[in-house]
């Protein structure tokens, strides 16, 4: 079990139910869910009794909820210890307003706070989403003082630092996935004459640009022109869509863990697609306590 695991546990327990814990966190609820889902079968038992009127802990839930909270109190107060020790007790309260993309891994930001609010505890967090685009506009108004976004943005306005790089895989439906899925994945050219269901260009251009470069490259064409200009689309519509059996989309691996009947995730044959997200900032900021959470975010790791 990770730290940022019994952490998401204990806030669906305080909660009372996964959409009120999800708001706490700042994470979807389906990411969330994963989260729980994972730490069943890793103890080999049910953790949370679901209805319609949220959750609650099971006996083996409320040994659990206990016990975290003793090592999350442990955890945080060694980080705490840390980093006074290292300080020069110059913190002081802020506040740090951070723009999020959809589909944003469920650690990403959870666990950079935890560092940010053992040393600046003060520090308000305020954390909204928005496209790529939107966000390093926000930071260029003055709006935003760090971004998570899908590309680099040019100039020397802002410093940027890698923080996620995921394959993206394909979802399809029952049928497909049963006819295209190899051991190796699924090869994109055996992709065509099914539509890409995709995001629109103006969220996020140069990332879109990559993506249908490698499309076409491999002779899906026509599949890129069904993307571009379309509004933003919620998960529950592409999973209709890709269950219809004329559609694909393109995934992070985690969806894997909690899809709807007759959808089915797969990696794409050579990995040939990454999407990576990076931590966008003013070149000029002096925020002491802005620092400290970008250093919280940890590299991915090298590609092999």
């Amino acid at each position: 079990m990770e730290i940022r695991e019994l952490r998401a546990f204990v806030a669906v327990a305080e909660e009372g139910g996964l959409s009120a814990a999800a708001r706490r966190l700042h994470l979807s609820q389906s990411a969330l869910s994963q989260v729980v889902q994972s730490l069943e079968r890793q103890l080999g038992v049910q953790l949370l009794t679901r209805s319609h009127s949220g959750t609650t802990p099971t006996l083996a839930g409320d040994i659990l909820v206990r016990r975290a909270r003793a090592i999350l109190a442990a955890h945080d107060g060694a980080v705490a210890e840390v980093m006074a020790a290292g300080g020069d007790g110059s913190a002081v309260a802020g506040r740090i307003r951070v723009g999020v993309p959809l589909e944003l891994p469920l650690d990403v930001l959870p666990s950079a706070l935890v560092e940010l609010r053992a040393a600046y505890p003060e520090t308000r967090v305020d954390v909204r989403h928005a496209s790529s685009a939107g966000q390093l506009a926000a930071l260029d108004a003055g709006d935003l003082d760090l971004a998570l976004v899908r590309y680099r943005p040019a100039g020397e306005r802002f410093d940027a630092f890698l923080v996620v790089r995921e394959p993206i895989g394909v979802l399809l439906d029952a049928g497909h996935s049963q006819s295209l899925a190899e051991a190796t994945g699924v090869r994109l050219d055996r992709l065509a004459g099914m539509s890409w269901l995709g995001f629109p260009r103006s969220d996020a251009p140069p990332w879109y640009d990559e993506v249908s470069a490698i499309l076409r490259a491999h002779g899906l064409t026509d599949q890129v022109a069904e993307a571009d200009g379309e509004p933003s689309i919620t998960a529950e519509v592409k999973f209709a869509a890709v269950r219809s059996g004329r559609s694909f989309t393109l995934a992070p691996p985690e969806w894997a863990n909690n899809l709807p009947q007759g959808v089915h995730w797969h990696p794409i044959d050579g990995n040939p697609i990454i999407r990576r997200t990076w931590a966008v900032w003013p070149a000029d900021a002096r925020q002491r306590d802005l620092a400290t959470l970008v250093a919280a975010f940890n590299p991915p790791a090298a590609p092999h």
